[in-house]
């Protein structure tokens, strides 16, 4: 599960390391807060699995439950909807910035007597 979960970080986030735990601590903020918590607690299963002392002690439907969090948002993550995501945001951010620079220049012309 762990090394699924850790394929699909490097392939949609472009995310690089040996192992999830290594990609979690590299890149875990790119994700949500909830994926991120399931992301931790399955890094943390892997790493308890290699101890058969520790197995025993894992709770396998919670960890069922975060990789199917997990699998669902990095499934669902598109590289060209990101990219036209960012490219909206950018051109929105830029217009309200020319807006306001705008707004604030016509008012200065407008106190000066100049319009």
């Amino acid at each position: 599960m762990a090394a699924r979960v850790a394929g699909l970080m490097e392939e949609r986030l472009r995310i690089r390391g040996r192992g999830l735990p290594e990609k979690m601590q590299r890149g875990g903020k790119r994700l949500p807060r909830r994926v991120r918590r399931a992301g931790e607690k399955l890094s943390e299963a892997s790493v308890m699995a290699q101890n058969p002392r520790l197995l025993m002690q894992l709770d396998h439907a919670a960890i069922a439950t975060a990789y199917d969090i997990c699998v669902r948002y990095l499934s669902g993550l598109n590289r060209w909807e990101r990219l036209r995501l960012y490219l909206l945001n950018f051109a929105a951010s830029t217009l309200l910035i020319v807006l306001v620079v705008g707004g604030l220049f016509a008012t200065v012309l407008k106190l000066r007597g100049d319009l």
